[in-house]
């Protein structure tokens, strides 16, 4: 069924646009404005596509852009799908597998998250190297498909060793303060308390969110090579750093950052 799904999606985008991208993006909280960067060949609102589930968070627009970053193919996720929300998480990962159809060889994630690693900086970018899942659901739970994927997938080597690299590098270049770490993922979609915060760090956690980790699950169970660059938003730990955050203000400080995660996703492609 999820097979004939993913092929129903591919054959309803491929009526709107014949634009083959090489890498896939995926958009977080306040970063969408990459897609002012993009030569557009096509845009796609995620309402009209077969079996796709709607944005319904605030700064994610909700549609599929397709175009060239530099002279790089892309087509970008300008809005993702989140737990919290409401959808599965089936569904939270079935523009992932649709992008995996469309023939994407890489696939590079973004994300807002909380700093709970106390030499982290508001506005800081940490390049994933490794997730901690504590999430209540995976969206590789049911019936397995052997044409999408295995049935036990590794995930010793979930994010790609040498896009890291090359990451940090560009980062390194442009004089962008970014360094490996780990992502821990919770369901929200309240921030996290105190304790929970300092949990999360004794866990070896050094930046928290609520997304992306049902992205790189379903990524891997296709094989597809993954980068995660996830901006710091907020300082979460230690307790006394904790300050009252709103959405605005993440979007405020994802706004900030967004130069520089541009940089480095071009880097990458380029």
């Amino acid at each position: 069924m999820l097979y004939e799904q993913i092929k129903e999606a591919v054959s309803y985008i491929r009526t709107q646009t014949d634009f083959q991208p090489r890498s896939g993006i995926v958009l977080g909280t306040g970063l969408g404005n990459l897609t002012d960067e993009i030569r557009i060949a096509a845009e796609i609102d995620y309402k009209s596509i077969p079996h796709f589930a709607h944005s319904t968070v605030e700064s994610h627009k909700g549609k599929l852009v397709f175009g060239l970053l530099g002279n790089h193919p892309v087509v970008v996720m300008a809005g993702r799908f989140h737990w919290y929300e409401g959808w599965s998480m089936q569904q939270v990962v079935f523009p992932i597998r649709v992008l995996k159809f469309l023939g994407i060889k890489q696939l590079i994630i973004t994300n807002a998250s909380g700093g709970v690693n106390p030499h982290l900086l508001a506005g800081d970018i940490v390049v994933v190297k490794d997730h901690i899942n504590l999430l209540p659901d995976n969206p590789l739970r049911g019936p397995n498909d052997e044409r999408i994927g295995p049935r036990f997938p590794d995930l010793t080597h979930t994010y790609d060793a040498g896009l890291r690299e090359k990451a940090l590098t560009v980062a390194r270049q442009h004089g962008i303060r970014a360094f490996e770490g780990v992502y821990s993922a919770l369901p929200g979609p309240n921030l996290e308390t105190p304790s929970e915060y300092a949990m999360l760090r004794k866990m070896g956690s050094d930046c928290t969110g609520m997304s992306s980790v049902p992205e790189a699950l379903a990524a891997k169970h296709m094989e597809l090579p993954v980068l995660m660059l996830s901006m710091v938003a907020n300082v979460s730990f230690p307790p006394s750093a904790i300050k009252v955050t709103s959405l605005e203000d993440v979007i405020a400080v994802a706004a900030g950052a967004e130069p520089k995660l541009r940089v480095l996703v071009k880097g990458v492609l380029f």
